[in-house]
């Protein structure tokens, strides 16, 4: 018997809050990681309970490194998540992915080098595996809510998600894109991979707002530029979480490989675990820790 699932919203770049729920108030939540980005707005759509984070702050203060991502998805998990859809803002890599369209990403290349990427990096040691660091399901999910919109959209795609926050080198750039990579920004690692660790489904819609500095009329990367893509993208974002909303539980996938991935995830013999430990994950683990 799967449990009831609830949706949980990280909004990235231009999405910090929400309209058109009932019932919202923003809740302050603790964590044994510290404090999370933001308060939580808890919503009501349709009936429907979410709660959506705004992963760089009301008024985006976070630089991408310093995002307590530990945090925010203990705090999602404290509040019965069971399914996160991020949403984030990225540069295209793709002559074909142009400003304003919108990508399903389906595989991650972890560039990142200065932010702490696991839960379990004290006393208890867990390997997840991130082979497929989305769930397909919940895919399927996106694209129903995306098509609904009629937005632009690619289907599957690799991020590369580098440490930031400056843009990419010409040279990198380059080199990202003979990888193959679709598209590049800053915030999706380790929140994919602690989200996994959490046995929390995980979903990444990317809306593409510039092209990198590949591209020769976008050389200069700049923030005025991508603010007004990333006004027009919220709007978009904004309705295509509503549809989410009504469509999510209808896309199940038993075999997705973060349901009950901590059950071979654990390797710390069990008379090592100290109970400050074991508590301190227990958000996160306790459902195997407490076995």
């Amino acid at each position: 018997m799967m449990k009831k699932r609830k949706l949980g919203i990280i909004g990235g770049s231009g999405l910090y809050k929400m309209e058109g729920f009932k019932k919202t108030k923003w809740k302050k939540i603790k964590t044994p990681w510290g404090k999370p980005s933001d308060e939580i707005l808890i919503a009501k759509y349709d009936d429907e309970e979410i709660c959506f984070i705004p992963r760089h702050s009301r008024g985006h203060k976070i630089n991408p490194t310093n995002i307590n991502f530990r945090a925010n998805i203990d705090a999602m998990k404290q509040l019965g998540i069971t399914d996160i859809i991020s949403v984030s803002a990225v540069g295209s890599l793709k002559e074909n992915l142009e400003p304003g369209k919108f990508v399903i990403v389906d595989q991650f290349i972890d560039r990142t080098f200065s932010r702490i990427k696991t839960f379990f990096d004290e006393e208890i040691v867990a390997h997840v595996s991130m082979a497929h660091p989305t769930s397909n399901g919940l895919m399927n999910s996106c694209e129903e809510a995306i098509k609904k919109e009629k937005i632009e959209y690619q289907r599957d795609g690799t991020y590369v998600v580098m440490e930031g926050p400056q843009f990419s080198t010409l040279a990198e750039s380059n080199l990202y894109r003979s990888w193959k990579a679709d598209v590049i920004g800053m915030t999706n690692m380790p929140e994919a991979k602690l989200a996994r660790e959490a046995e929390i489904r995980y979903a990444s819609v990317s809306m593409v707002t510039d092209y990198d500095c590949w591209h020769p009329d976008h050389e200069n990367v700049d923030v005025q530029q991508v603010i007004k893509v990333l006004l027009g993208n919220a709007v978009k974002a904004k309705n295509m979480i509503k549809n989410l909303i009504e469509n999510f539980e209808n896309h199940i996938d038993p075999m997705d490989p973060t349901n009950n991935c901590l059950d071979v995830a654990i390797i710390t013999a069990k008379e090592k675990r100290t109970q400050k430990t074991k508590d301190k994950l227990n958000t996160v683990a306790g459902r195997v820790l407490n076995k």
